[in-house]
């Protein structure tokens, strides 16, 4: 979804309870793993992962790879992203490495610099799958009949 309205911006990342803040000024040297929903403002060198969402503010820089459910950019991130939901790239983030995502928005203004891979959910992969294997099971039946 291209060219979003910028005054969404604070919208998106107030929506998330978060548990785990970073705030503007603080630097964190090292890996971070939280259950919960974390919110970055300061800067992180390392990796993070999180079970929920992970949200790089607009101050926000993380140097590392992103692994969570969700992933809300209007930041800077140097480092590769893995989102088994949405990612979503604001109009004053900026992301240079790769993606991994189910769903994947980029605002206009936005800085994308690497290679996206859109994953699928689990129950189109199986819909997929299924229909593969009728049409291959068709094309064997018939090959049988001539």
């Amino acid at each position: 979804m291209l060219g979003k309205s910028k005054s969404n911006n604070v919208e998106t990342e107030a929506r998330v309870k978060v548990s785990t803040i970073l705030g503007d000024g603080a630097v964190f040297d090292g890996d971070l793993k939280a259950p919960e929903a974390i919110r970055i403002d300061g800067t992180i060198n390392g990796n993070c992962t999180c079970e929920k969402e992970v949200v790089i503010g607009k101050n926000g820089h993380l140097k590392g790879n992103i692994s969570a459910q969700n992933v809300v950019i209007s930041g800077r991130v140097e480092g590769d992203i893995n989102a088994m939901g949405k990612l979503e790239l604001l109009s004053t983030g900026k992301l240079v490495g790769n993606i991994s995502a189910r769903s994947l928005v980029i605002d206009e203004d936005a800085f994308f610099d690497g290679r996206c891979t859109m994953t699928a959910t689990q129950d189109s992969a199986k819909k997929s799958t299924g229909t593969q294997s009728q049409t291959e099971t068709a094309g064997s039946s018939e090959t049988q009949k001539k």
